[in-house]
Order: structure tokens, then C-alpha cells, then sequence
């Protein structure tokens, strides 16, 4: 199955769901990091994550940025997804290893340490908004879920996993949001409640074939669904170009420019999304020190 993204709603409007299947596009992004398992893991959920609440935005050109900063090894993962289900994204070393929490489970909260998530969302206002609370595990899915509580007020259930090969690559990955809607009964919370604690992992219903549809009905079993037919095939994508580039280097102004040319001499910059290297001669630099003048 390609990877799909979902979205369904009951039809009392009290409750809605956003399912993901993102195996090729995580599979994609540990091939350009080379990142071990842990960080595949790590950087592979909040891609996913990225993916769902990017297709949750209205604007074409609306984005959104989950940043986990924390104190463990892997020391940080960004991602960043857009309304078209386009995300990209890294973890700052993705080559750490640590022994599994339990036998086969991935010890991603461990990886990541104590610290902070801000979720900043480009509607193309002046600024955007941003909202920061600290960590509650590392493990991202409840990171995400106290987010929404706290943040927006919206009850939420999350699941995001990454299922990871001997060989490093990713088997599954994917996940889902689940929300109540202001008309939601505590009768519906618990409902809801009473069938998510007794799911199996959501790499455990993509190995058993389970397409996204059938994720929301499981999620939502005893709820009338309707499920919305204009799916989203959400993909890896980096947007990275030479004049981006360019254009980072002339915001370092004239004195760091200047300093680059003296010391160095010339620049070869590596896109942290897509590991692409930009070279730069001194010649290059020289006219991009002109324009910062």
C-alpha cells in the first residue's frame, strides 16, 4: 500500500480522525539521513505527525513546524509538512544508539531526554503562531496529545509508530488523530477511551494489511463514520534551492560574509532536510558580499 494520508468524521460532528500510512515517506528520509534505527524511529513519528496536522491546514501555502528540543543523545528532530501532505525533516545526530526500553521497543523517549516541543504554524500572517510546552516522554504521540490539551483545548488521542528492520529499514510507519469536538459527551470520551486502550500498536494493524480506512473504523468502532474519499499521498519532499542558499548566506551580513571570505575562502553548505552540498568558489561569495552592501 502507498503511503495514504486520511481523514474521517462521525456524523453527529462530535468526533474526527486523521489516519496515516508513511512507510516510503520515513523509509525515504532514513536513506538520506543514514540515521540508525532510534533516530529513524524518532524523526520518523514526528514526520508523521508533521504529515497529518499539515493536511489539516487550509491555505496552500500553510505550514507547519514540530520542533523537539531535548537533552538526550539524539539532542533535537524538527519536521516540517504543508497542507499538500509534503514534509521533510531531520534529527540533529542521527547516528545514536541505546539499548531497547523493552525487548523490540525502540527507546525513543530515552533518546530524546527531558526538554521542550513548539509547534509553529505559518498561515502566512505577519508572524506565526507558536506554542511551547515542556516534554512529557519523548515518545512524541503523548507529546503531541498534552500539545492539543493544553495548547488548543482539544482532547485527543495520538498513535505513531515506526517499525524498524535488522537491516534499518522501516517495515512500517504511520499513525493517527483522533479529536472530540466541542459537542462531545464525557460518555463519548470514555467510549473512545475504552477502545483505543485495547488497540494493538499502529505498526501491528499496518503489518496485518489494515489500510487507513479500516484504521478510523477500529479507532472508531461503534461510531457512525463517514470517510472522506480525497485522501492526501503524503511524500517526502524537500524544497531546497541554490537561491535559498544564497539568500542565507547574504541574511549572515556584511561581517560574516566577509569573515567567511578572509578565513575560509570559499563555502560548501550542506542542506540539513536532504543532505544536497552547496559549493560556493570565492568568486560566488565575493558577489554576494557586494549585494548584502
Amino acid at each position: 500500500m502507498s503511503d495514504t494520508i486520511l481523514r474521517g468524521v462521525s456524523n453527529d460532528g462530535k468526533i474526527r480522525i486523521f489516519a496515516a500510512e508513511t512507510t516510503e515517506l520515513v523509509n525515504r528520509a532514513r536513506e538520506i539521513h543514514q540515521s540508525y534505527p532510534i533516530a529513524t524511529a524518532a524523526l520518523g513519528r514526528l514526520l508523521s505527525a508533521a504529515a497529518m496536522m499539515g493536511s489539516m491546514l487550509k491555505g496552500e501555502n500553510d505550514s507547519i513546524t514540530l520542533r523537539i528540543k531535548g537533552d538526550g543523545p539524539l539532542g533535537g528532530v524538527l519536521a516540517v509538512g504543508n497542507s499538500k501532505g509534503e514534509v521533510k525533516g531531520y534529527s540533529v545526530n542521527p547516528l545514536v544508539m541505546l539499548p531497547d526500553k523493552t525487548p523490540g521497543k525502540l527507546n525513543v523517549g530515552g533518546a530524546i531526554g527531558k526538554g521542550t516541543l513548539a509547534v509553529i504554524c505559518d498561515l502566512g500572517m505577519k508572524e506565526p503562531y507558536v506554542a511551547q510546552i515542556e516534554l512529557v516522554s519523548g515518545e512524541i504521540a503523548e507529546d503531541l496529545t498534552a500539545y492539543y490539551a493544553i495548547s488548543e483545548q482539544v482532547p485527543s488521542a495520538i498513535a505513531l509508530g515506526v517499525l524498524v528492520d535488522t537491516d534499518g529499514s522501516v517495515i512500517k510507519a504511520g499513525g493517527f488523530i483522533l479529536q472530540l469536538m466541542p459537542d462531545a459527551t464525557d460518555e463519548d470520551a470514555a467510549k473512545l477511551e475504552k477502545t483505543v486502550s485495547s488497540l494493538p500498536p499502529i505498526t501491528t494493524m499496518l503489518s496485518q494489511n489494515m489500510t487507513c480506512e479500516d484504521i478510523i473504523f477500529k479507532v472508531t468502532e461503534g461510531f457512525d463514520m463517514l470517510v472522506y474519499n480525497n485522501k492526501i499521498m503524503p511524500k517526502y519532499n524537500c524544497d531546497c534551492t541554490r537561491e535559498r542558499v544564497e539568500r542565507a548566506l547574504v541574511s549572515m551580513g556584511t561581517e560574516e560574509m566577509q569573515k567567511l571570505i578572509d578565513e575560509q575562502g570559499s563555502a560548501n553548505l550542506t542542506c540539513q532536510f536532504c543532505d544536497k552540498v552547496y559549493d560556493f568558489s570565492r568568486e560566488e561569495l565575493c558577489e554576494l558580499l557586494k549585494s548584502c552592501k
